[in-house]
């Protein structure tokens, strides 16, 4: 029997902590530094690498990693100096995420299919080279910007703006002091993610997350406001392409580079005119994707990610999925993704019940036995159905049991998937 420590404190995190909680090989969970709806919480920052490495080693644990910031930081890195168990990329791996240019110029080099790109520290060049072009198109910041990095143009004066808001306003501090410009591909988004341990990847469920604040794909980028799982979108020809030309030559890739890629590789896709094109890679489980994906998991994902740690998963039976669909329906704070406020009340939980139905906390916090708001995205209403339609009613039914003051969610999360059924 193995103890848990899960680092970080989203609705991933909790939902990471809930499935891993039903494996037969694990004992307790704690998660450092929580939420609301977690229980064991350890009071250290999923940044205060040092302090994590202590606990973990005097509570002898496994230590899974959900956000990106401590991978960027190494904390896997230190962990395996300290001989501990951890999943996770290195810090060298993390690139892909952590910095946007490494990543283009990663694909650019190995013939992974994206976006063309052009790279500007300077607000003058970067402007000069739209005026060149005769497409709209995206920009983005090179490092974190917990999701909301990217701008996506419709004109010519938006991509002005947005080189503005990054270059010279440094509304991203460090992580918009360099910009990527890229075509702007449309078509139709979605989430491939894979498991692996630097020799082999194995895949996830499919999923399609909701990155914008309003219904109908409108209004600002967000860390994502609903997913559901599985994706019409990606039909098992197109997951064999995915998995063949982007996961598996990125795991190869990175080992010609000399890094050994461990941990989930998450690749955001356009398909395009039936091919598809990488908008960016994270390398960890996405958030809100997570939520619904675990909730349709068979398989223990504990031995998943041991073997993922120790370089064994082609030891391990492909994983299993139940049949049904999973919707997942984020519940934000009013003004998310800018100000919003914090410590309202929240009612209604005790009111959702049933083994097809789970509420993940993300942004919350437990005070005087009462769930508090804490954060943008607060709760992650999470439901399976025999189909994609009774998902998202079963979701929905959920989420108009909760409430408090300024609650805001979408109202059309899995809406865009019926169209593919």
């Amino acid at each position: 029997m193995r103890n848990i420590l899960v680092v970080g404190s989203g609705g991933r995190e909790h939902a990471l902590g809930w499935k891993l909680s039903q494996s037969r090989l694990v004992d307790k969970i704690f998660f450092a530094p929580g939420n609301g709806g977690t229980t064991n919480n350890v009071a250290i920052s999923a940044e205060d690498i040092d302090r994590l490495a202590e606990f973990a080693k005097k509570n002898d644990c496994f230590t899974v990693v959900g956000p990106e910031v401590p991978l960027s930081l190494g904390i896997v890195d230190k962990f395996i100096g300290e001989g501990l168990n951890i999943f996770g990329p290195t810090k060298a791996a993390a690139q892909l995420e952590s910095s946007k240019i490494w990543a283009k110029e990663f694909m650019k080099k190995y013939g992974i299919p994206t976006a063309p790109f052009a790279v500007f520290d300077n607000a003058d060049k970067a402007k000069n080279y739209v005026k060149s072009l005769d497409y709209d198109v995206v920009i983005k910041a090179d490092g974190l910007a917990a999701g909301k990095g990217v701008i996506v143009c419709s004109s010519k004066n938006e991509a002005f703006e947005a080189i503005d808001t990054m270059l010279i306003k440094q509304t991203f501090g460090n992580a918009g002091k360099k910009i990527i410009i890229e075509k702007k591909i449309d078509g139709v988004e979605a989430s491939y993610i894979a498991l692996s341990d630097g020799n082999v990847a194995i895949p996830m469920a499919t999923s399609q997350d909701h990155k914008r604040i309003f219904d109908d794909d409108k209004g600002p980028n967000t860390g994502g406001m609903g997913a559901y799982s599985p994706t019409g979108v990606i039909d098992q020809d197109l997951a064999d392409v995915i998995q063949q030309d982007v996961i598996d030559r990125t795991v190869e890739s990175m080992k010609k580079e000399g890094i050994q890629f461990k941990g989930f590789l998450y690749a955001g896709i356009m398909i395009s005119g039936g091919k598809p094109y990488v908008l960016e890679f994270n390398t960890r489980m996405g958030d809100p994707e997570c939520q619904p994906i675990l909730m349709r998991m068979d398989s223990d994902l504990y031995e998943y990610l041991k073997a993922s740690s120790d370089g064994s998963l082609d030891n391990l039976p492909p994983i299993s999925w139940k049949k049904q669909t999973a919707v997942c329906v984020v519940l934000a704070s009013k003004g998310y993704p800018d100000s919003y406020s914090k410590n309202e009340p929240i009612s209604g939980l005790e009111n959702i019940s049933g083994n097809n139905i789970m509420v993940f906390h993300a942004g919350t916090k437990r005070e005087n036995g009462k769930i508090l708001t804490n954060g943008g995205r607060v709760l992650g209403v999470t439901a399976l159905g025999d189909t994609l339609q009774d998902a998202i009613t079963n979701a929905y039914s959920a989420v108009a049991k909760i409430t408090w003051d300024n609650k805001y969610c979408r109202n059309d999360i899995g809406k865009k998937g019926l169209a593919y059924l």
